[in-house]
């Protein structure tokens, strides 16, 4: 009589998984071992590659989880310890039944049983035992049902049992595991709304129930030291989290609407590796030219662009490449995001009164060679940075501004005047960030005629583009990662005088593509027909004029 391992082994044969010998072998090394569990320890198939196999054998549809968002509606109809005995979770509810996983849709003692609990008819279907362990692990770490209070959390606090705490915990270490930047927690009417910002996009996540929205908010102003009893303005915190042996630091803001608090949370990491420029996607070219700029001994450098952006990464790389012994490094940042050894940081307080400007004034009387400022955003840091520039130091600072250009202008904005910025400033990096194409997933683009046209290419210019598909290990949107694409403006003698003569943005700007600035969309657009990203994310750097468009596809 044949059992249903013979069965599992005679479909993972029959479609070509394994062979007669592979299966005699695993056997022979792992006897202790089922026959999937062998051929899977010896790396003759993927969990994968079995669960779908047994799906075959036990005629019961396959879930993939990883394309599965945890409902915890569906914890709360079925005990944490039913589902942990039995390895099923309800899936899908109706009115008039329920699929749910299992990791043997053959266990009929463990479907009967959980037919009783739903009071629904109920459907076996198969999934990866592992991840649907994972999965209900996550959803009653997030949800209390009534006589099963135990909960767990993925972070020990001195009460990680209540189900708020582990809730806010379960929150921000699945943000900083799935490598988010941004947590968005904000109130509906009737709902709440879940996001995380992934490589620059919001993604939305399964979120806590509306009625917990207060509780969580309270928690988070708990864990950021604010005040609880504020509620109808603005406020500003922080929170140190340990998380898999690693410190986080986070900023929370917190801002009233109609519907009740909205919660955002910047997740800034510490153990950020600090690599070199051609890291973050600039050219071998760019690089050169830019390291040029940084081995002169005084004279300001910007960095433009949008929060966001990258900016911070690029000057602490800037920094990294020039740090050593013989100079006196110093930085006023707010916050301070990565800790840089042989460099004092200082972090602005404003509650203290320091500020960017007041701060600046006393790292000058520090004897320093170079002087990062974490952005010059008002009068008084623009004009002493400027002459800090001028009197012998390197200044390297962020502005906001569309391109390279734009920084002359908004020097102005802050009433430096023309002659000091055109002595004091050596060069402006405007940068974006775009989406890497996943590697797992990437394939050949296609494209179609319209879509060619709109970008100012033909069919023989499309053989590079390439998308992504979509897969586990992107999170099923066909990019992982992100990289810079940037410009730069070198200040020539004739840009100087342009400058001094106080040009506006758009001469400035003509000018500097004819002394060999490459406008960004130019560097966009030739990362694209490369296949390192896509053709639409060069639209977040587009210039607003379509022949200008055309002219960066081209």
């Amino acid at each position: 009589m044949l059992r249903s391992d013979d069965f599992l082994v005679r479909e993972m044969i029959d479609r070509g998984l394994a062979s007669p010998e592979d299966v005699d072998r695993a056997r022979a090394e792992h006897p202790d071992l089922d026959v999937a569990s062998a051929l899977s320890e010896a790396g003759v198939v993927s969990s994968r590659d079995v669960a779908l196999a047994r799906a075959v054998v036990c005629e019961a549809p396959f879930v993939d989880l990883s394309r599965y968002d945890v409902s915890l509606q569906n914890a709360s109809l079925l005990p944490r310890a039913v589902a942990e005995a039995h390895t099923a979770f309800p899936l899908f509810v109706f009115d008039e039944g329920a699929v749910i996983g299992m990791a043997d849709p053959l266990d009929f003692r463990g479907l009967d049983q959980i037919r009783q609990r739903l009071g629904r008819d109920v459907e076996a279907a198969h999934c990866e035992p592992g991840a649907l362990r994972e999965l209900i692990n996550r959803a009653y770490r997030r949800t209390v049902e009534s006589g099963e209070e135990e909960q767990e959390s993925r972070v020990s606090e001195v009460d990680a049992n209540d189900p708020v705490v582990a809730t806010v915990n379960d929150i921000l270490a699945s943000a900083i595991g799935d490598g988010a930047s941004d947590i968005h927690l904000g109130p509906d009417e009737g709902r709440v709304h879940l996001r995380y910002r992934i490589d620059g996009v919001l993604q939305a996540r399964q979120a806590p129930a509306r009625s917990m929205h207060d509780a969580i908010v309270r928690r988070v102003k708990v864990m950021a030291k604010l005040d609880l009893t504020q509620t109808r303005k603005p406020l500003d915190g922080k929170i140190s989290f340990a998380h898999r042996g690693e410190t986080v630091d986070l900023r929370v803001s917190v801002i009233p609407t109609v519907w009740g608090e909205n919660v955002v949370i910047r997740v800034l990491r510490r153990a950020v590796e600090i690599k070199d420029f051609g890291s973050l996607g600039m050219s071998d070219e760019l690089a050169w030219s830019l390291g040029e700029t940084l081995t002169k001994p005084h004279g300001m450098i910007l960095v433009t662009g949008p929060t966001g952006s990258g900016k911070t990464t690029t000057l602490y790389t800037a920094l990294s490449m020039l740090n050593s012994p013989e100079r006196n490094f110093m930085t006023i940042e707010d916050p301070v995001e990565v800790r840089l050894p042989m460099v004092r940081q200082t972090q602005v307080n404003a509650e203290t009164g320091l500020t960017f400007a007041t701060a600046l004034r006393s790292i000058l009387r520090q004897d320093p060679d170079v002087v990062l400022v974490g952005e010059i955003r008002d009068r008084e840091t623009a004009q002493i940075a400027v002459q800090a520039a001028l009197t012998g130091h390197l200044v390297l600072s962020t502005l906001h501004t569309n391109d390279a250009a734009g920084a002359v202008a908004r020097l102005r904005d802050f009433e430096v005047p023309p002659f000091a910025i055109s002595s004091a400033l050596l060069g402006v990096l405007a940068q974006r960030l775009v989406r890497r194409v996943c590697e797992v997933c990437a394939r050949p683009a296609s494209c179609d005629a319209s879509e060619l046209t709109l970008f100012g290419l033909d069919a023989s210019r499309a053989g590079g583009l390439r998308v992504g598909t979509g897969c586990p290990a992107c999170g099923q949107t066909g990019y992982r990662g992100r990289l810079g694409v940037y410009e730069h403006l070198r200040v020539t003698p004739r840009l100087r005088a342009l400058i001094a003569r106080d040009a506006s943005p758009v001469e400035l700007g003509a000018a500097a593509r004819e002394e060999g600035l490459t406008p960004m969309w130019r560097d966009a657009a030739a990362k694209a027909l490369a296949g390192v990203t896509t053709l639409w994310e060069t639209t977040r750097v587009r210039a607003d004029d379509p022949a200008d468009a055309r002219e960066a596809a081209a």
